[in-house]
């Protein structure tokens, strides 16, 4: 199979050419292509999972920061998933967009049971993915930010959370990081986080007595979480003004709703994450 072909594999036709995995994976497996399975060095253990709020309207700059930061993380044998979330309405739902799994470098200890062109043609297709996951996640990114003009008046964080928990903390994937891109700000019939027409500063332990009663705590699975976006609003908002005390109680919020839920706070981008994903 030339590797053209593969670069135009996407959705259900990669679903089949990788039908003998357990699980969905968006990127063509070299090993299976230059017919050495049986070489295939173990995941690297590390998953990336990047959830974008779909309600959030993103300025370009933050959405190149997010694209940046997960290229910065990934590297061979690393896995990634990229969900989607919005609030409950017509055609906006919780989506996963991506699911691939980075092939590592063939082990210098088998590289000499391998003929030359078996070699090149192993080493000249891990290249090539490279390029197609950069390519390929970055075209899923696009598509899972707020579109311009639209606008959804409700988010559902707690409950999307709750359910890519699910599949979150059912991985065997030892090391999890979570890169979380939302404004933070629930709006939803299990409530929400503005009065007023504006953000209203949250008692944490309040509001975690709400969660706690309404079973909206997720199962993360042990996850490092790294908050991009967080208080955004959008400069044409009225009443757009956040103090940095309302900032601190929603991170405080949101720093024990995560230890609460299986999970580790690690930085709480308000709205810019200034610091790498590890």
């Amino acid at each position: 199979m030339k590797w053209r072909t593969l670069l135009a594999c996407t959705g259900v036709l990669c679903s089949a050419l990788n039908a003998h995995a357990a699980e969905r994976n968006d990127l063509p497996s070299c090993y299976d292509f230059a017919k050495l399975s049986q070489y295939r060095p173990a995941p690297s253990g590390r998953e990336l999972i990047i959830i974008v709020d779909q309600t959030v309207q993103l300025p370009k700059e933050l959405k190149d920061s997010t694209y940046s930061h997960a290229l910065r993380y990934v590297k061979p044998g690393d896995s990634v998933r990229l969900y989607q979330f919005s609030a409950y309405l017509p055609g906006n739902y919780m989506k996963l967009l991506y699911a691939g799994q980075l092939e590592g470098k063939l082990d210098d200890k088998v590289r000499d049971d391998i003929g030359m062109n078996s070699l090149r043609q192993l080493e000249g297709c891990l290249a090539k993915q490279v390029d197609f996951f950069r390519k390929s996640l970055g075209q899923q990114m696009v598509e899972s930010f707020a579109k311009p003009g639209e606008d959804i008046a409700k988010s559902e964080i707690f409950f999307s959370l709750k359910q890519i928990g699910e599949d979150i903390s059912a991985r065997p994937a030892p090391e999890k990081v979570v890169l979380l891109v939302s404004d933070m700000l629930e709006n939803s019939d299990f409530g929400s986080f503005y009065a007023n027409n504006q953000i209203r500063a949250l008692d944490p332990a309040a509001e975690l007595k709400k969660v706690e009663q309404k079973k909206l705590f997720a199962d993360l699975g042990g996850a490092k979480v790294y908050v991009l976006g967080a208080g955004l609003v959008p400069s044409s908002a009225k009443n757009g003004y956040r103090s940095g005390n309302t900032v601190q109680k929603l991170e405080s919020f949101w720093t024990q709703y995560l230890t609460h839920s299986n999970a580790q706070l690690l930085s709480f981008g308000a709205p810019s994450l200034t610091v790498d994903l590890q």
